[in-house]
């Protein structure tokens, strides 16, 4: 659902159960969501929503800013950058002697991409049989703002920053966009099958959450 406020969309979810009262949850990478009892009308929802539209707003560019990438680093054959989890010297990485700076970014940049590829190629295949699915691609992008994404026409995409991650922090963007194949919006049944093979995915999110402003080049 979506609602408008003070010229901002809001969009979320909504989650029906047994309470008695409205709740509003927002998650480390800023889903959210709304949960409301049986049978609660839907302009009940969007009015609560409309309340409290300053504090979710004023929440979003808190995570958002988290999420901002640094300025531009310098780069030294000692400096350091992250792979899978820890951090190397970018001499441990590429090829450094006789290279511009220029040239030592773009290098680095390439390596990313081909480890992003070999990881996710090697990862996803497993996830795909558990979950009984198979995407109709999956292409290693450039983005600032997403770590992997879902086409309707399920093609999938990850972001080359990945292979900043730990190994299991990449799993977890390759089950939540797998899981998107047999659930394309974020509501309770999405999460509850991310869960079924990532029980513990919300440790995941904040490891995303809390470093992704420095996994950047």
């Amino acid at each position: 659902m979506k609602v408008e406020f003070e010229g901002s969309i809001i969009e979320f979810n909504v989650q029906y159960g047994k309470g008695k009262k409205i709740s509003l949850h927002i998650d480390s990478i800023g889903h959210i969501t709304i949960k409301a009892p049986k049978d609660t009308r839907e302009e009940i929802i969007t009015a609560a929503v409309q309340q409290h539209g300053k504090f979710i707003l004023e929440k979003l560019q808190v995570l958002e800013k988290a999420r901002e990438i640094p300025g531009a680093r310098e780069y030294q054959e000692a400096g350091k950058f992250l792979h899978l989890g820890q951090e190397y010297g970018l001499h441990e990485l590429i090829e450094t002697d006789g290279l511009s700076e220029e040239e030592l970014k773009r290098n680095l940049k390439k390596f990313y991409f081909a480890s992003c590829k070999r990881i996710v190629g090697e990862r996803s295949p497993r996830y795909q049989t558990e979950l009984r699915v198979k995407p109709k691609s999956i292409e290693i992008v450039e983005s600032v703002t997403k770590w992997g994404s879902c086409s309707s026409d399920k093609k999938l995409t990850f972001n080359y920053r990945l292979a900043m991650a730990p190994v299991e922090v990449i799993d977890y963007v390759i089950i939540h966009e797998l899981c998107h194949l047999l659930h394309m919006n974020h509501d309770r049944s999405f999460w509850r099958r991310v869960g079924s093979i990532m029980p513990d995915y919300k440790e995941k999110q904040d490891y995303l959450a809390r470093h992704g402003q420095f996994m950047t080049l």
